[in-house]
């Protein structure tokens, strides 16, 4: 079975009710929008902040993302200016500055030729069931030459890391010294979540908007290539940010199409929304409206932080890394989200917090204190837990001895009422007739 064949699998598994990959023809437009973001007049960064005289505004007045070079960001000024304040940014250089071997071996077409990594399978997708979906390689490769898919396969892996050949892509990158801290690391490998995935893109592909799970920030490194982002402030409204109301029926809503045409219609709607005459906006989702544009290219990361809608789209073929992390930073809102989303392995956080940041130990439990949050893997909660079932127990077995008991009773008592209904004659004849007659048949038994 040729590649083709291999790939023609894949998206039938990924998405098997979409018969034509090429049916909205965006390989043919696609260069026309490519050129309108980054062509000469173009702008690297555009903000998009139709309410911008409003009162409510919470965010700093400075452009986002923040963009500096990584030589002149100390680490320190990186948390005050950046993450403390919950402020997107990029940070160009880091690759060649911490001299990642990467920057070589991740280019197109190297690592097409990896004798290694052309035989392992990466997930390019998701079926119906949850289960991965994956292609070799050198298959995947082959296939982006020259594919016309609106929204091609995307390798998206968080894996590779398990493979022993593919783990080797560990050693051609570091974490940024920005980022070192990674509080989830105290649970272990094998209990924390996917965190960190291998991106290969082909152009067109992407992901559609979201917020990064479990409260986490994240920080994504590009290799080769360019990519566009649009993000959103944490707390706008989902419906306005999925574009509910504003997807026609048959269209789809792939990164793709969220770019060229659904983000279009969200802008032409929040401007309509501030046009409203006369009408109280005060309470309305659409009130202090931003979102925000920027295109990432080669040696740049991008820094999310946590709650901040996002969305990106692969306008070439691109390479990159991106894992996500917990930092004392937004630790409140990674424990609040962990201890309801992950139950036993926040037990074991927490237990580890104990040991080397009591601080945030007793910060969990302030949290779990002030939302009267009871942790259903605390040895205390499991006895309480267990006090109960076997009061249940208990319960259910007097139940049963009572209900035992009812009928019993009840039987007996149809009974009685049964023996109570016979005339009293009739039992005192039924008695002296047979009496009558074993005596008679003695008297005949002993007669000459």
């Amino acid at each position: 079975m040729g590649w083709r064949s291999k790939v023609h699998t894949a998206r039938k598994l990924h998405r098997p009710s979409l018969k034509n990959w090429e049916c909205d023809g965006l390989h043919e437009t696609f260069p026309e929008y490519v050129q309108s973001i980054t062509g000469e007049n173009a702008k690297k960064c555009e903000s998009f902040t139709p309410f911008e005289d409003n009162s409510q505004a919470t965010l700093p007045d400075c452009d986002i993302p923040l963009v500096a070079e990584t030589l002149d960001l100390p680490v320190q000024d990186f948390i005050d200016k950046m993450e403390r304040k919950s402020l997107p940014s990029i940070i160009r250089g880091i690759p060649n500055a911490n001299s990642w071997p990467a920057v070589e071996k991740w280019k197109l077409d190297t690592i097409a030729s990896d004798p290694d990594l052309a035989e392992r399978y990466f997930k390019v997708g998701e079926d119906d069931d949850g289960k991965s979906v994956k292609l070799k390689l050198r298959h995947f490769m082959r296939y982006t030459r020259d594919t016309k898919d609106d929204s091609p396969l995307y390798i998206f892996d968080s894996a590779f890391d398990e493979d022993r050949v593919a783990k080797k892509l560990l050693d051609h990158y570091t974490v940024p010294s920005y980022f070192n801290e990674d509080l989830f690391h105290l649970v272990g490998e094998r209990r924390r979540p996917p965190y960190r995935w291998f991106l290969v893109g082909p152009k067109r592909s992407g992901t559609t908007v979201h917020i990064d799970p479990l409260g986490t920030s994240a920080w994504n490194t590009l290799i080769s290539g360019k990519k566009r982002w649009v993000l959103f402030p944490p707390g706008t409204a989902r419906g306005i940010v999925k574009g509910r109301g504003l997807i026609r029926k048959h269209e789809d809503d792939e990164a793709i199409h969220y770019f060229t045409t659904i983000l279009p219609r969200i802008k032409k709607r929040a401007l309509e929304e501030r046009d409203l005459v006369g009408k109280d906006r005060h309470d309305s989702d659409w009130n202090n409206f931003k979102c925000y544009e920027f295109t990432q290219t080669a040696g740049e990361t991008v820094f999310i932080p946590n709650g901040w809608w996002h969305a990106v789209l692969n306008l070439t073929d691109t390479v990159g890394i991106t894992q996500n992390f917990c930092s004392s930073r937004n630790f409140d809102e990674v424990w609040v989200q962990t201890r309801r989303g992950r139950k036993k392995m926040a037990w074991k956080w927490l237990c580890h917090l104990d040991r080397e940041h009591p601080r945030l130990a007793n910060r969990a439990r302030s949290l779990n204190k002030t939302d009267e949050f009871a942790m259903r893997y605390d040895p205390a909660q499991v006895r309480k837990r267990k006090r109960a079932e076997e009061r249940r127990k208990r319960g259910r077995k007097e139940a049963k001895m009572r209900r035992k008991e009812s009928t019993k009773r009840h039987s007996d008592s149809n009974r009685d009422n049964v023996q109570s209904k016979i005339p009293i004659t009739d039992q005192s004849s039924i008695t002296s007739g047979g009496e009558s007659e074993g005596r008679a048949k003695k008297s005949r038994t002993v007669s000459p």
